[in-house]
């Protein structure tokens, strides 16, 4: 069932992408089926089914979650020329954090819900609330400005273009880091732990709240 959390998860998150970038005039996502809420069209066999299991299978607790999902295929070139294409990279970047936002949300209001109705299922309240920490992590983690992740876009709008020989160096190397970051002991794991710590907060108060409106 956590599994199956992952997944769906996931899917919402490259639907938001895919949405966004079909929005914007591109069709390349619309094309490969890729506008859908459909989990077979996200899926990424080996970094949304087999690495989930094998990390959970792991003997080491200290590994984060390396995992990942089908990522969606964009032209920047067919986005609308109404806004700048480093504008539109933003948008359909921020997409996918904003997804698992929008996620969190309603799977909150439905614990919220069953809470009231003193509706039964422990097991599927638990995985309610697994699914709410999940998103917050993922909306969080895809926001670190390192390209592959979102929040690479974030940054190359941001920066002024005189400062973007460092987004080009990040897009090179971005995927070296990020994978350094997850298996090194050393400096990775305490970074990685540093990192963590905004998605703790946030998902602490969030819960918190959650608790708070069901009366737990």
């Amino acid at each position: 069932m956590y599994l199956i959390a992952f997944i769906l998860c996931i899917s919402v998150h490259e639907f938001g992408h895919a949405w966004v970038a079909n929005r914007l005039g591109d069709p390349t996502p619309g094309s490969q089926g890729r506008i859908s809420l459909a989990p077979q069209r996200h899926i990424d066999p080996i970094g949304t089914i087999l690495m989930p299991i094998l990390m959970a299978f792991s003997s080491s607790a200290a590994l984060p979650l390396l995992a990942w999902g089908k990522p969606v295929e964009t032209n920047p070139l067919a986005y609308t020329h109404r806004l700048s294409m480093s504008t539109a990279r933003m948008m359909v970047a921020l997409a996918g954090p904003f997804m698992n936002l929008l996620l969190a949300f309603v799977v909150s209001l439905m614990i919220v819900v069953a809470a009231r109705l003193e509706a039964p299922g422990t097991l599927l309240a638990t995985v309610f609330h697994y699914m709410v920490r999940l998103n917050l992590s993922l909306m969080v983690f895809n926001l670190l400005p390192i390209p592959p992740l979102d929040g690479g876009a974030v940054l190359a709008w941001v920066l002024p273009r005189s400062m973007h020989n460092i987004v080009d160096f990040l897009a090179r190397y971005g995927a070296f880091i990020l994978l350094f970051l997850v298996i090194s002991p050393a400096l990775g794991l305490p970074l990685m732990r540093m990192i963590g710590y905004p998605i703790d907060l946030i998902t602490f108060y969030w819960v918190r709240g959650l608790n708070l409106a069901i009366g737990a």
